[in-house]
């Protein structure tokens, strides 16, 4: 069974912090974004089946479409999540330049969109999360400042690991960047950028763990896609 231990070093902050964090991580990307070529936006990410650009398409989807639109869409996929994201990503992808999808991000820096659950928290992971699958695939050595990876550390619960099918179960992460652990068992170090990744179901680079664990979450270099859960609404 998993359990929660004492997560230290959670820098959660004030609601108007977070907002700020928010803002600034989708201005850093949007800048980020401006500087890939065109192999880049059609590269795999880490999310499972999506190149760069349908997660960047993926998301600007809380700022393009309403909440009628949002329920229209989910009725017609037959109130699948992942298969309303899919459609829309990989619709929106198909029909923007690369130029206009990372104005989307730019231009809706202070956008209030939040996540069904979670409120502005999760909207921070929504898009740190989403920025590392791009980044983490194209090997861009990115790194998430760690007042922003604090609050969502400070996160991390087993409803979000279950969610995304983290499989977390017998392990407990050690960031070795931040005074930051969660979980219980055969420790698995990282920093806390990519142990964050774990939490939300994904698998990182081999070469970027360690710990007798480390191979359950890791991938062959060069290898992309993530789990099953890693294209929902959510993150």
């Amino acid at each position: 069974m998993e359990k929660r231990t004492a997560r230290k070093g959670n820098g959660a902050g004030s609601r108007d912090d977070v907002k700020a964090a928010i803002a600034a991580e989708r201005r850093e990307l949007a800048d980020l974004f401006d500087t890939l070529d065109t192999g880049q936006w059609n590269a795999p990410s880490l999310c499972e089946g999506w190149r760069v650009r349908e997660v960047v398409a993926h998301m600007s989807m809380g700022f393009r479409l309403s909440l009628p639109a949002m329920l229209g869409e989910m009725a017609r996929a037959r109130g699948n999540l992942d298969r309303m994201t899919d459609r829309d990503a990989r619709r929106d992808a198909a029909a923007r330049s690369t130029a206009e999808l990372a104005a989307l991000i730019r231009d809706n820096a202070h956008h209030p969109w939040t996540p069904p659950v979670g409120g502005p928290p999760a909207a921070l992971g929504h898009d740190v999360v989403h920025g590392l699958d791009i980044t983490v695939a194209l090997g861009i050595d990115r790194r998430v400042p760690a007042d922003r990876l604090r609050i969502l550390l400070g996160e991390v619960r087993p409803f979000i690991t279950r969610f995304f099918g983290a499989g977390l179960g017998g392990v407990r992460l050690c960031a070795d960047d931040l005074d930051w652990s969660y979980g219980s068992g055969e420790p698995v170090y990282g920093t806390a950028q990519d142990l964050l990744l774990l939490a939300y179901g994904r698998k990182v680079p081999e070469g970027r763990l360690r710990g007798e664990p480390s191979g359950r979450f890791t991938r062959p270099s060069g290898e992309a896609g993530g789990g099953e859960a890693a294209a929902s609404g959510e993150a």
